[in-house]
């Protein structure tokens, strides 16, 4: 035996040991991506737009009822809407846009509730963030969708009083009295809506 059979075989790392980082990086990389879209509620499969989508928040209950702060905006149809109109029912207050998914998932959900309750008391106000680039959306966007409660647009007085609405869609639950009993960010529940609704009236 010569010494070039005895001398051992100079080691080649594989493809897959030279690559190691790229694709550990390239799989976190994916797996990120991913979670993005599964947060925002997949915005390019749901017809989406090119504005950040509002996380969905878990339902935070108001431990002590808080008067619900007042109000005067003019609606859709340029008439003024104010809060102190609908004392003695119970209100679903609902900040919106027409760019937001999860706001356009629950729409349906109101209105049926609307059409269920109504004439028991209760009401839905639904208040627009629309601004000027998509302001003009919103009066299309109600009557294509039958929305049968009334829609103002907000302004940045009614937002701050209403603790500065950080994501949409945001709602709260007020009772006859005038009092903020719950709020919600994010996507609802109908079934959660009606448990406070048929409580409440």
């Amino acid at each position: 035996m010569n010494k070039k059979e005895t001398r051992k075989k100079k080691y080649t790392p594989s493809f897959l040991e030279k690559n190691k980082k790229f694709i550990i990086t390239l799989s976190v990389g994916a797996v990120v991506l991913f979670t993005f879209f599964i947060i925002n509620g997949n915005s390019f499969l749901s017809g989406g737009n090119d504005k950040p989508l509002p996380p969905n928040f878990s339902a935070s209950s108001i431990s002590e009822p808080v008067d619900a702060p007042s109000f005067k905006l003019e609606n859709i149809y340029g008439k003024n809407i104010e809060l102190s109109d609908y004392k003695g029912k119970v209100l679903i207050v609902d900040f919106w846009a027409t760019w937001c998914p999860p706001c356009i998932r629950g729409i349906p959900d109101l209105i049926e509730l609307k059409r269920k309750y109504g004439s028991k008391g209760f009401e839905v106000i639904g208040i627009s963030v629309d601004q000027d680039d998509t302001k003009q959306d919103v009066v299309p966007f109600v009557q294509s969708n039958g929305i049968n409660y009334p829609v103002a647009y907000a302004s940045r007085n009614v937002t701050e009083k209403y603790g500065g609405i950080e994501s949409i869609p945001t709602s709260f639950i007020i009772d006859k009295r005038g009092k903020i009993v719950a709020s919600f960010q994010g996507l609802t529940e109908k079934s959660v809506y009606e448990e406070y609704i048929n409580k409440l009236l």
